[in-house]
């Protein structure tokens, strides 16, 4: 037997039979998915100087928007989080602050370890030559996918109430977070919208990605199945096609540079229409997808994804970049890593460097794994250290410095 099959063979034996496949197998979807939006929508530009800027090729090709909307799965990973998370509180033990404290510690490990490690890098790689603005352009891409990790502590915290609000309302609970944003987005973008001040959109942060959470915790609960998920498929495709040919909505479920409005950043409402026909398309997929996920073959790797979710979640863009800094070096433009993302060519260059970008995503997460796990042996020191790195960094990639 080879060592493959060994480890395929290990992995299903250490799978416990009660293990829900399908909500695993639906969270490395939806983790995946991340990397390849921002490999396949974020592209660069070389300037004279060869310092490398951002680019989209959403810019040049509109029509290019609907591939954004099978990768923003991110209302499948708040669905997914909101369950999980119902079934890791109610097997704790201890206090919920206690909870809290070990859901928050797994996530905030990662992230000080990916910024840390680039606030060290930023004077190595400007003393190699690496021109300033290609390092703002790198912290930026770096530190863009973090603002899930805020987000996402923030409605774990709100497990508790979660709970409460299904077992009290089940599925109807999520109907006054998707109310909250659809008052928002008429202030904002209806006949008022001159007259609002510029923060209204931040009210939309919390009940915007509350919303898929509040979904999956109600499902962990059993109260939405087979006849909420046609509702929430059907009510999502419907709204989500209004909103777009009706109320022209951008199209582009990303940010697009230049762009006057954005989707997703905060969540406007075209977001949690997509969330719902993503959740109700999960919820009456689940057992097939478990099903399906039954073939030790196919779920090993989703075992290895679920395993490695925030160091792939902080480190993609960096594998990126490590292919794009060192080509920015070179005095030539390299088609579909330093080339402009503005001809139909482009995409399928990117397509080729996108095997390019896992490997080297794998090679970086051999050594970057290791910020997962406890810091056993960092003393008080060293965590403040990392955090005091982790602020500088922030600090410059937002522009701050």
């Amino acid at each position: 037997m080879s060592a493959l099959a060994q480890a395929v063979a290990r992995i299903e034996r250490r799978t416990p039979a009660h293990r829900d496949r399908a909500i695993d197998g639906l969270r490395a979807l939806a983790l995946l998915a991340v990397p390849t939006g921002h490999w396949l929508l974020g592209g660069f530009t070389r300037d004279g100087d060869g310092a490398l800027h951002n680019a989209s090729p959403l810019s040049a090709f509109a029509g290019f928007a609907p591939v954004s909307w099978i990768l923003q799965m991110l209302g499948i990973f708040f669905l997914v989080g909101g369950y999980a998370s119902v079934l890791s509180f109610k097997r704790h033990e201890g206090s919920t602050g206690q909870w809290l404290r070990g859901r928050i510690a797994r996530l905030g490990r990662p992230v000080l370890g990916v910024t840390a490690v680039w606030a060290a890098l930023i004077p190595v790689l400007y003393a190699l030559g690496v021109p300033h603005d290609t390092l703002r352009t790198g912290s930026t891409l770096v530190i863009q996918p973090l603002w899930f990790v805020g987000v996402y502590v923030a409605v774990t915290a709100l497990t508790p109430y979660c709970l409460r609000a299904a077992r009290r309302l089940g599925g109807w609970a999520a109907v006054p977070l998707l109310g909250s944003v659809a008052v928002v987005d008429f202030l904002r973008y209806g006949p008022y919208a001159d007259a609002m001040p510029s923060w209204l959109s931040l009210l939309n942060l919390l009940p915007g990605w509350l919303f898929a959470y509040q979904l999956g915790v109600c499902w962990a609960e059993k109260r939405i199945g087979g006849r909420a998920g046609w509702l929430l498929f059907a009510g999502g495709s419907v709204l989500f096609a209004a909103l777009l040919v009706v109320f022209h909505y951008p199209a582009s479920m990303v940010g697009v540079p230049g762009a006057a409005r954005t989707n997703s950043h905060p969540p406007s409402l075209l977001v949690l229409a997509l969330a719902a026909a993503q959740s109700g398309a999960a919820i009456l997929l689940r057992d097939k997808i478990a099903n399906f996920l039954a073939k030790p073959a196919l779920w090993a790797p989703v075992v290895v994804v679920n395993l490695s979710a925030m160091t792939i979640l902080c480190w993609h863009q960096t594998a990126m970049l490590a292919a794009a800094v060192p080509a920015s070096f070179t005095g030539r433009v390299l088609p579909g890593l330093t080339s402009a993302p503005d001809t139909v060519a482009w995409i399928g260059e990117r397509l080729a460097w996108m095997p390019v970008f896992a490997v080297l995503l794998v090679v970086i997460a051999r050594y970057a794994r290791g910020f997962e796990a406890p810091w056993a042996k960092a003393t008080k020191a060293r965590r403040a250290a990392a955090g005091l790195l982790s602020a500088g960094f922030a600090v410059f990639a937002l522009g701050l410095a």
